[in-house]
């Protein structure tokens, strides 16, 4: 029989009465002695059940290796590392690739778009991904043009210190009656 406790003058030298210590606690082949006294081996591998797990080697990173449903895994996710991408329109995206990312990528408006993007390219009171816009048209000159009707088209722009026509006064076409030679009425149109 093992012995657990000993006393030498009065004194307790050794204890192990109380002691909690299992095979179970120790590392694989590590050996000390249980409460009882008797020696033990210690068989704890520190591997835990695995039956329960759900880890596919599509959701661990290529190369890297692990353990599941008691079997090992080899992942085959791929290592985008730090991806980038940028967005050159207004209903453009950006398709993140499938596979693990370092999280130091960045995706972001394209800069030569970023570059239009400013106070003066904007109507006034109108924000755009936060820059708040100042335009507010530039200086016009309107022209105001009367035109007499003609037999012929007519292309009726304004003159060129002129922008735009503001409005176009046709005047009436001209009518006129005259009596003739004939002893009758000559009607003149336009």
């Amino acid at each position: 029989m093992a012995k657990n406790k000993i006393i030498y003058g009065g004194e307790v030298l050794i204890d192990l009465t109380q002691d909690t210590v299992t095979a179970a606690d120790l590392a694989e082949g590590v050996t000390a002695h249980d409460k009882s006294g008797a020696v033990i081996t210690g068989t704890n591998t520190y591997d835990s059940d695995t039956s329960e797990d759900t880890a596919a080697v599509a959701e661990i990173l290529e190369g890297k290796t692990a353990h599941a449903r008691g079997s090992k895994l080899t992942g085959t996710m791929k290592n985008n590392g730090a991806v980038n991408g940028t967005i050159s329109t207004k209903a453009g995206t950006y398709t993140i690739p499938i596979g693990y990312h370092d999280g130091s990528g960045k995706v972001a408006i394209a800069s030569t778009e970023q570059a239009k993007i400013i106070a003066g390219n904007i109507k006034s009171g109108v924000q755009i991904l936060g820059v708040t816009g100042s335009y507010t048209g530039e200086a016009v000159t309107a022209q105001s043009k009367t035109a007499t009707p003609s037999t012929s088209e007519q292309t009726i722009l304004p003159d060129s210190e002129y922008d735009y026509l503001s409005q176009v006064v046709v005047q009436a076409i001209p009518y006129a009656e005259a009596p003739n030679s004939a002893g009758g009425t000559t009607v003149t149109i336009g």
